[in-house]
């Protein structure tokens, strides 16, 4: 776990900084400086970019953490990567082609709400084909630098350039340097600059010597290709299908709303997505080399720290949630206090899994992915359409379809790498960091410390205050019971090297 906990590490403090700045962003300048309608419309394209985006990436991301380690030589590695580097065009040209199309679909699906302002995305629907493009490049990129074991330049352009970048057009468009219109303008060419600056690097990790031969087991790499393609769409479908239905019955605004109350929710899942840039290329080498022993000391491993951390911040999160929305200038922002709680506790869910999807996808049963997503992706749509559309449960209503979804369908994929491989990712302290996530939580849900309201420039700094003050407390407590009862190996000795 040496090269994970480095590079995690590095990858956390990335991911986090990321939050924060995004934070900034969600909370207080998109609500200011762009407003709800426009901010929604950011939300749509960039959710209908992501539905998008799997199809064009054609599954060559997750190919190339799958079979990179499994070739020997260099010369067998270079006609892999020459046979799959632009399998993504011959998908993304003939969508470019026909783009009109998808046009038409666009504005007929938004068009069916009531809301004239969701005719404005009329002149955005380019936008979408545009990101998905360079998202679904930037992914095989970033993949071909995760193989060589090198994931913190790009876990840096994932999840700081984006937020830095658009903190920067948000700040832009508050000096009048550009239009609220021209800010999606703007964030597409920003996208493809860092397309540009992962493909430079990976290619400097790695430079291949291009040939127009074929690997030995193409037709494999081809078949596992095609499964992923599918899985990956139909897990996109999970993420983002809310947010692209929420306009065509509520308008942008309720898009934006519900987009502030999953930014929060999703903050505690951080962890997992640093340490799964370097545990999926780890993953993929020590299946391919049958090692069961490092498997399962990875899959065990990975579920403890991660429930670790992530619980914590799940109770910083779900405590502190009536506070962080009052630093909102809009009061309907505040109903998604039950939808920060159902997408934070999906997400600690999917943290307690540690790499499970990574075994998966990853094994030669990584068939199940498909089916197991297809499912996923229908079942998230109907729930959405009966608890949104049909009972009027509002965007708490999307926020618990999520929720049915991930639990029930992450629980069959427990039980089935349970079954095949004979390993599951609990230890002896799983319980136990359970029981100290779901005490703290119900002792700090309840109260604030009294801070005497007061704002500068009508912006309140009371719940920065509270905030400060209750996370202190929150810290302190639950970090003296993770390393008092000795959750997670791996912590204790970190806090040993740096507490003396």
């Amino acid at each position: 776990m040496g090269i994970i906990f480095k590079q995690s590490f590095k990858n956390t403090l990335i991911i986090y900084l990321g939050f924060i700045i995004g934070g900034i962003n969600t909370l207080v300048l998109y609500t200011r400086f762009l407003k709800d309608e426009y901010y929604g419309l950011v939300t749509y394209v960039l959710s209908a970019s992501n539905l998008v985006m799997p199809i064009i990436a054609f599954g060559i991301h997750f190919t190339i953490i799958k079979f990179f380690s499994a070739y020997t030589s260099k010369k067998e590695q270079d006609k892999f990567l020459s046979s799959i580097i632009f399998f993504p065009l011959l998908i993304a040209i003939p969508i470019g082609a026909f783009w009109d199309i998808f046009h038409n679909w666009i504005m007929d699906f938004v068009s069916k709400s009531s809301s004239e302002g969701n005719l404005i995305i009329e002149s955005y629907t380019i936008h979408i084909y545009i990101i998905a493009v360079a998202c679904a490049y930037y992914e095989v990129f970033y993949s071909w630098a995760k193989v060589q074991m090198q994931s913190v330049f790009g876990n840096l352009l994932k999840e700081l350039y984006n937020r830095v970048a658009v903190m920067i057009l948000l700040f832009a468009v508050y000096f009048n340097f550009i239009t609220k219109q021209e800010f999606i303008v703007y964030l597409s060419w920003a996208y493809i600059l860092r397309t540009l600056l992962m493909m430079i690097y990976a290619f400097r990790l790695y430079t291949p010597k291009f040939s127009f031969s074929l690997p030995d087991n193409f037709k494999e790499v081809l078949r596992y290709t095609f499964y992923i393609i599918l899985a990956g769409s139909a897990g996109a479908i999970i993420l983002d299908i809310d947010k692209v239905m929420i306009p065509g019955k509520d308008g942008f605004e309720t898009a934006a709303y519900y987009a502030v109350a999953v930014f929060i929710g999703s903050f505690i899942e951080a962890p997992s997505r640093a340490m799964g840039q370097i545990l999926q290329p780890l993953t993929s080498k020590s299946i391919n080399e049958d090692n069961v022993k490092e498997t399962q000391s990875l899959y065990k491993k990975s579920s403890i720290n991660l429930m670790v951390i992530g619980g914590l911040f799940f109770v910083l999160v779900n405590c502190n949630v009536a506070e962080l929305f009052k630093l909102l200038p809009n009061d309907k922002y505040a109903g998604g206090m039950s939808v920060v709680l159902m997408i934070s506790s999906a997400k600690l869910f999917l943290m307690l899994l540690g790499n499970n999807g990574a075994i998966l996808n990853n094994s030669k049963f990584y068939r199940i992915i498909l089916p197991v997503n297809l499912g996923m992706a229908l079942s998230v749509y109907f729930l959405n359409t009966y608890f949104y559309n049909d009972l009027g449960m509002g965007t708490e209503g999307l926020a618990l379809a999520t929720l049915i979804t991930i639990l029930i369908f992450n629980s069959f994929k427990l039980w089935f790498v349970k079954k095949k491989f004979s390993m599951t990712p609990f230890t002896n302290k799983t319980f136990l960091i359970t029981i100290i996530i779901f005490i703290m939580f119900l002792g700090f849900y309840f109260w604030d410390f009294s801070v005497p309201e007061f704002y500068i420039s009508k912006f309140p700094l009371h719940p920065i205050i509270n905030i400060t003050l209750k996370s202190v407390v929150i810290f302190s407590i639950y970090m003296f019971l993770v390393v008092k009862l000795s959750i997670s190996e791996q912590i204790n000795s970190l806090v040993k090297r740096y507490v003396k």
